[in-house]
């Protein structure tokens, strides 16, 4: 009857709701529900994890949910859903058996056993009811009797069917463990834990654990961890359920299985260069082919070792036989082919035919010493050689190195040089060498390396040459010619200039890397604290030349460059002029070489001025007067300027227009260049031997009048003309300029 008063009451409630629509329009409300009005109830079972389930006790109750959604499949919240059930086989949770649906539309109640004695099945059902309609949902249980506390277990092992406790390869075992509670009834999905000394024997699955079934049965597969293991274990299994830990164990023994490999076969029997055969063998126990699992073959053979083929390892056995595919690669000839089962002392081998590859090519792939000309015999020299060794490799159709070919050598060209082994056996790297030596003469040439087919290739070309330096080709230079060193020292870091050494050979060739090259100087230093000269690389070497004391030669050391009798010249006595020598051997003569620097002073001393008509003047510290000139004509001057020796400011030195006013003055060039020893008519001389006359610079000044064509008065233009050297001494020359009116 609680029933009856509940559904009319719902009617009622939902005749009264808000929203003044038909509750059974989509959208309406109905009793304060949201989503709409219920049009489905779908009722579901669920056990202590979440599952589902529909077996419950009185000690594992289920959850009932059942899901409320209107005619579009809208969840419907705040629904009332009443459930019922035989109340001769279960309780539920709420007093009146109802209970409203959440936010997704589910209501929830749990269901479980009036006691631990009942059992039976029959069905839960929810009830929605509506203005219009009772919609409903059900589900069926299963009520069973609470297990018996605590759990017990046996443990058997089978081969087949057969309950056995030998194992073997041949014959795996399965292992068979009963768990059932005290009363002896089966439990399910009990989790049973199986373990064994796994030098003996594996479980499979691996983890060695599996679950009861219905039957209370939980089982795994034991096989030997190799075949040839052999002894007695334990196999243990246990579980804890209940609360109840159940644990048992049982022997067993192992005995080896001798396998043996026999008829080893191959498909092609023979293969050509480079192909493939497949090469198969049976296992055998005993008379009998093994057909067991886990049985693998590991295959091998001498070329496989030495890289020049290929076959399969660790192939597993199907049926009693393991086939593996073999590559050639370069074997060429009989290989033995090995085959042994892993984990086991059968073993067997068999030859296979290869066919030997065809030589295709000869390479030239190598030469010692690389990117160098040999010497002529007897010259030698640091890093020089007067011996060669040329390396050649010859390859097959398939371009892989070909070893056991003969190639014979020849020599091209290259009078007088030796080829000192005229034929050779490739290698495993298809390799062959030879050496050749210079001769007398330098020349150039080639080796020719051929097989019997045939087939030839030419090396590079080899140059050998004296490598001796030659007078005619040793040459002096310098970065600047004339330095700022009558009044100053250079810095210990920073040279006043650097002095360059070139050398080549007879052929015009470079000299061998570490020629020695001694420089001497008889005013300033030369070289460095560690060597008084260079080495060379590529043909030539650098030293610093810097200015200090002495600056007058005094005592000048003796050089090649002036040993009068051997070929040398007298060192210059020009005043602030440097005599740098440098000299090396050709093994029985010495060769050299001398330049001059200029030790030039910071401030102009003679400064010579010459007029566009040929009239001279020296100039001093007073402005000199250029006269007039008509505004219409430009008026020009010449300069030559030198310090107190009459030798060129520094190199790098400006010459410049400052000061200038009512006139527009130019000077060119503005600085004072590389300037070399020369003789009066202006042939230069780097040895400083034939010097003559002024050694100054010479400088162009232009002054032109700002009004050359609008001149209206007489006006006066006067200009400096600075000279201001490397290091800052700067020193001007004033000059008076009047313009006229023409």
């Amino acid at each position: 009857m609680n029933w009856l008063v509940l559904l009319a009451l719902g009617a009622l409630l939902a005749a009264c709701g808000g929203g003044g629509g038909d509750p059974t329009i989509d959208g309406g409300s109905s009793g304060g529900t949201t989503g709409g009005v219920a049009a489905t109830v779908t009722v579901s079972l669920f056990n202590a994890a979440g599952q589902p389930g529909s077996t419950l006790s009185s000690t594992t109750p289920l959850t009932a949910k059942a899901l409320v959604n209107d005619k579009n499949g809208v969840p419907v919240s705040n629904a009332v859903v009443t459930f019922s059930a035989d109340a001769t086989l279960v309780t539920l949770s709420s007093t009146n058996g109802t209970a409203l649906t959440d936010a997704k539309g589910y209501a929830s109640i749990t269901v479980s056993a009036l006691n631990a004695a009942v059992t039976g099945a029959g069905k839960l059902t929810a009830t929605v009811a509506t203005a219009t309609a009772t919609v409903t949902g059900e589900a069926s249980y299963e009520i069973k009797a609470a297990q018996a506390a605590g759990a017990k277990m046996t443990l058997s092992l089978f081969s087949g069917s057969s309950a056995s406790n030998s194992l073997s390869s041949a014959t795996p075992l399965t292992a068979k463990a009963l768990v059932t509670d005290l009363s002896g009834k089966p439990i399910t999905d009990a989790l049973v834990v199986f373990s064994t000394d796994n030098a003996v024997a594996v479980l499979s699955p691996s983890v060695g654990t599996a679950l009861t079934d219905a039957t209370g049965m939980a089982s795994v597969t034991m096989r030997p961890f190799s075949l040839t293991s052999s002894g007695a274990a334990s196999l243990r299994a246990s579980t804890t359920v209940n609360g109840a830990l159940a644990s048992t164990q049982i022997n067993y023994v192992l005995g080896t299985t001798d396998l043996t490999l026999a008829n080893m076969t191959f498909s092609p029997a023979s293969i050509p260069a480079y192909g493939t055969a497949n090469v198969s063998v049976d296992i055998m126990a005993g008379s009998k082919a093994y057909t067991g699992t886990g049985v693998t073959v590991d295959f091998g053979s001498n070329c496989v070792s030495a890289g020049k083929a290929s076959v399969s390892s660790g192939v597993p056995a199907v049926n009693g036989k393991a086939t593996a595919v073999y590559r050639d690669l370069g074997c060429g000839g009989a290989d033995m082919l090995f085959a042994s089962v892993t984990g086991s002392n059968a073993a067997l081998h068999a030859t296979l035919n290869v066919a030997r590859a065809t030589p295709a090519s000869v390479q030239f792939s190598a030469v010692s010493p690389v990117g160098k000309s040999l010497v002529i015999q007897g010259q030698g020299g640091l890093s020089r050689t007067e011996t060669a060794t040329l390396t050649f490799r010859v390859f097959d159709t398939f371009n892989r190195p070909l070893p056991g070919q003969e190639v014979t050598f020849s020599l091209l060209n290259g009078p007088g040089v030796t080829l000192n082994k005229l034929k050779d056996i490739t290698d495993a790297n298809g390799e062959v060498i030879t050496t050749v030596n210079s001769g007398l003469t330098p020349t150039t040439f080639r080796v020719k390396a051929s097989l019997a087919s045939g087939v030839s290739t030419l090396s590079d070309s080899i140059l050998v040459t004296t490598g001796l330096p030659v007078q005619t080709a040793f040459s002096l230079s310098v970065v600047k010619s004339n330095v700022e060193g009558w009044s100053y020292d250079s810095g210990v870091g920073n040279p006043a200039t650097t002095v360059t050494v070139l050398l080549a050979d007879q052929a015009g060739n470079p000299v061998p890397d570490g020629t020695p090259v001694a420089f001497q100087s008889n005013l300033g230093a030369i070289g460095s604290s560690s060597m008084g000269g260079c080495t060379t690389t590529n043909g030539g070497c650098s030293v610093d030349f810097r200015s200090q004391n002495p600056r007058v030669a005094t005592n000048p050391p003796a050089t090649p460059c002036n040993d009068l009798k051997n070929g040398g010249t007298a060192d210059s006595n020009w005043p602030g002029l440097a005599t740098v020598c440098a000299s090396t051997s050709d093994g029985s003569t010495t060769l050299f070489a001398k330049i001059a620097i200029f030790l030039s002073d910071s401030h102009p001393d003679k400064v010579f001025l010459t007029n566009d008509d040929g009239s001279t003047a020296v100039l001093g510290t007073q402005a000199y007067d250029l006269g007039s000139r008509s505004a219409s004509l430009p008026r020009t001057f010449r300069l030559l300027i030198s310090d107190l020796h009459q030798n060129p400011m520094p190199s790098g030195s400006t010459v410049t227009i400052t000061n200038a006013v009512n006139g527009q003055v130019s000077v060119l060039p503005a600085s004072v260049q590389n300037i070399y020893p020369h003789n009066m008519l202006g042939v230069d001389d780097r040895t400083g031997n034939n010097i003559k006359g002024n050694q100054g610079s010479l400088h162009t000044v232009t002054i032109n009048s700002m009004t050359p064509t609008s001149c209206v008065a007489d006006v006066v233009n006067t200009f400096n003309v600075t000279v201001t050297t490397p290091l800052g001494n700067a020193t001007s020359y004033p000059f008076r300029l009047t313009f006229s009116c023409p």
